[in-house]
């Protein structure tokens, strides 16, 4: 927005009042001229001035070019400032703000008022006591930085880069004045945020003003020991990091204690709640409680950092506000050969920890997928209690819990990208004694979910979804289930699975009939952990009230992975691979089938059976491909394939026509219309239609098409298929927003260069980037 702060008044000179001084210089933060119509006149820069009790604080920030000029009294500073931000100690708020409503009349008409305390109850009342109400030109902040050190003297104009501040508006705060605070801490590179004063209150004392208290609590508590010179001295780097914060301000942190007290006592008595488990633990040598405890929050500390640090798509939301976006640069051409194993089945992975929680005694699975979907379902059974070790190459070990050994998370389980771990969890979750809230991220709260929470309210389930049957799901604890007979409208495994899950709690048979053959993982993996489980024809069906055992698990590599790199070795002239330890269950096979019926060199190898599910390797070779009519009974098969059969198509001689493909259109994209626009913008002919596409392929064995820029729109599979074209492309293919790749397939980037292709991974900060 337009600056024009004609005079800011700092009132407290500390640290975070002198740092926000500094950063306003730095950035030059000022205000056009009044008779600047068109917006590109001359800056001048706002006058800063500063109200500090301690007049060394005051010739300090002038000497050092922080402010203009200052003084210990307010009233002579108030006269014509337009921005007044209130800086002192939670507890000195009461004082300054009745010195202030005295003389405010003074400022300068448009004048907004705004403070930096991290509590904010205490704050609001104290403006209500001072004003006779709430200043509709107050906006009350918080910036979360800070540092142990204090004083103007540690005045750093970078404190606040690329940290959060807090603005907490209430529903009758000046839109204007709250756009012009807003700006203010914009121009200092914070990322402002809004929230509530209660929720903001509740946060900070946990994330903040708690391990402020543990931190000083732990200090005193050794100091006072008369061994304390040595527990000092041998003390190792992580006591040092733990206790920093106990150097902060003694008198700032009083205060913020007693403001916030109510909130402060809260977060302690959960934590109180918490070492209270664990010393239960330890008395009791009960080593999967303290494990489950100890893994719980290795894990959360790392999910913890990845959303810092926006290292994978669970931050995603965060990068796209904020315009980071991974692209993928690819070149054309290049070759495919060698033998390579992708990653493990991400279907099978899912069930492997969902079915393992559930049972009693430990499982142990190889293979397991440590990619963002995978791992998104693993932590949300440690915050229910899950007892998990791993994942370390692959390998993961579940303790069990039973069949109602869950327990309540402290919060909504989060499941990222990953639709399957969603519409499983939804049946499990129905069965359980607690209430529980699912959601994921920006483009998970926009596919539909009403396919799943329909069914399970016949069950008896009680379901809330956003508008339109979508994210977030409210699962009511505590529901009797009742089995029921359920054809699907619709082919679709995770609705099965589904229903099979939530069966698993319902009193008496569930039944599930299907329209066409999907993958029957759960089935298998059921029988596999010994609960009975029936099949006859497109029906299954079991009863309620059994239980699970332990079994060992050996996840097959993913067919959908290995999709990209049959179509690659496919439509590339002179390629010769093999994928080992491919799973070939029956029901995921319709890329194979429509390969093979394309004409692809295709053959399978050491075909064997591995935890119940069939696996080989595959081995292909180059072969010119023509275009089918592709059979309505594989397109079941084969739905999450298609992009990259899409890509085959485009390669092969004549057209190829797929028709009752209508799911492609509710997937993490709408898949038809973003392979449509996608081929177009390459250059290859297609018709869409509602339910399927034509493509008319080149079918020579040179460049099929030309080069371009393609938007993945966030979906894995989009990204990788176009990724895959470029080996025929006659130009580099540029791919947009590719960071979601990580949710099924990590280490694709490395893999895809193992076998020949030139591909380059780049952030992208905005358009043109």
């Amino acid at each position: 927005m337009k600056v024009n702060e004609s005079r800011i008044l700092i009132v407290g000179l500390g640290l975070i009042g002198g740092s926000l001084a500094a950063a306003l210089r730095a950035s030059g933060y000022g205000r056009r001229d009044s008779d600047d119509a068109g917006g590109g006149g001359p800056v001048k820069r706002a006058e800063i001035v500063a109200c500090d009790p301690n007049p060394d604080e005051i010739a300090l920030g002038i000497e050092r070019g922080l402010i203009d000029r200052g003084d210990t009294r307010l009233a002579p500073l108030v006269e014509g400032a337009s921005l007044i931000v209130l800086a002192v100690p939670v507890l000195a708020m009461a004082g300054v703000m009745r010195e202030l409503a005295g003389c405010l009349g003074t400022a300068a008409p448009n004048v907004v008022i705004t403070d930096v305390g991290s509590t904010k109850a205490a704050i609001r009342d104290c403006a209500v006591d001072a004003f006779g109400r709430l200043p509709a030109n107050l906006v009350l902040g918080h910036p979360i930085a800070g540092s142990e050190k204090s004083g103007v003297a540690a005045a750093d104009p970078r404190l606040y880069a690329n940290h959060k501040v807090i603005l907490t508006p209430e529903p009758d705060t000046d839109p204007a004045a709250l756009a012009r605070v807003r700006a203010l801490w914009a121009a200092c590179d914070a990322e402002v945020l809004e929230m509530d004063v209660a929720r903001h209150d509740q946060v900070l004392a946990r994330t903040s003003h708690l391990p402020h208290l543990l931190a000083f609590s732990l200090v005193d508590t050794l100091a006072r020991q008369d061994e304390r010179l040595d527990i000092f001295r041998y003390a190792a780097g992580g006591f040092r990091d733990f206790t920093r914060i106990a150097g902060s301000d003694p008198v700032m942190w009083r205060d913020i204690f007693v403001a916030n007290r109510d909130a402060v006592l809260a977060s302690l008595d959960d934590f109180e709640a918490g070492v209270a488990r664990l010393r239960r633990a330890v008395e009791a040598g009960d080593t999967d409680a303290m494990l489950a405890i100890f893994d719980r929050a290795s894990h959360a500390r790392h999910y913890f950092d990845s959303l810092l640090n926006q290292t994978s798509y669970q931050a995603e939301y965060q990068m796209q506000a904020q315009g980071k976006k991974l692209r993928y640069r690819v070149a054309p051409g290049g070759g495919v050969t060698g033998r390579i194993r992708v990653p493990g089945d991400k279907s099978i992975s899912h069930r492997s920890i969902m079915l393992g929680a559930l049972a009693e005694g430990v499982t142990e699975v190889k293979g397991f997928l440590e990619g963002e979907d995978s791992l998104a379902t693993l932590q949300a059974f440690r915050e229910m209690g899950v007892a998990i070790e791993g994942p370390h190459q692959g390998r993961v070990t579940i303790h069990g819990v039973g069949m109602h050994g869950l327990q309540a998370p402290a919060g909504p389980l989060y499941v990222g990208n990953a639709g399957t771990a969603m519409r499983l969890f939804a049946g499990l979750l129905a069965g359980q004694a607690f209430d529980t809230e699912l959601t994921g991220d920006a483009s998970l709260t926009k596919r539909p979910m009403g396919r799943v929470a329909d069914p399970l309210r016949l069950m008896g389930a009680e379901i809330e979804t956003a508008e339109g049957g979508r994210p977030p799901l409210r699962i009511k604890g505590g529901k009797t289930l009742t089995g029921i007979r359920y054809d699907m409208p619709m082919a679709s495994a995770q609705v099965k699975s589904c229903l099979l899950l939530a069966g698993l709690y319902a009193e008496g048979e569930t039944r599930v009939r299907e329209p066409a053959p999907t993958r029957d993982h759960t089935e298998r993996m059921l029988a596999g952990f010994g609960y009975d489980v029936g099949r006859e024809g497109d029906t299954c069906w079991l009863s309620g009230g059994g239980r699970l055992t332990s079994a060992p698990i050996d996840v097959p590599s993913d067919i959908s992975s290995a999709t990209f790199f049959l179509v690659a070795a496919a439509i590339t002239p002179g390629s010769d691979l093999v994928l080992e330890h491919v799973g070939i269950n029956p029901t995921r096979i319709g890329v194979i089938n429509i390969l093979t019926l394309m004409g692809a060199d295709l053959r399978l190898a050491n075909e064997r059976e591995v935890g119940g599910e069939p696996v080989a390797d595959l081995h292909i070779r180059y072969a010119p491909l023509r275009g089918i009519e592709i059979p309505v009974d594989q397109v079941p098969l084969a739905i999450d394939e298609f992009p990259a059969l899409f890509v085959a198509a485009a390669n092969a001689e004549g057209t190829t026509r797929l028709r009752e493909a209508s799911e492609l259109r509710v997937k993490e994209s709408d898949r038809l219309q973003a392979m449509a626009d996608g081929l177009t913008a390459l250059g290859v002919e297609n018709t869409l239609y509602p339910d399927g596409i034509d493509i008319v392929g080149s079918g020579d064995d040179g460049v099929s098409y030309g080069g371009g820029r393609i938007d993945s729109l966030g979906d894995h599979r989009i990204a990788m298929a176009f990724a895959v074209a470029a080996l025929r492309a006659g130009g580099e293919i540029v791919i947009d927003d590719c960071a979601n790749v990580a949710t099924s397939f990590p280490g694709f980037i490395d893999l895809a260069r193992r076998v020949g292709m030139s591909l380059a991974e780049e952030q992208a900060n905005g358009e043109g980037a």
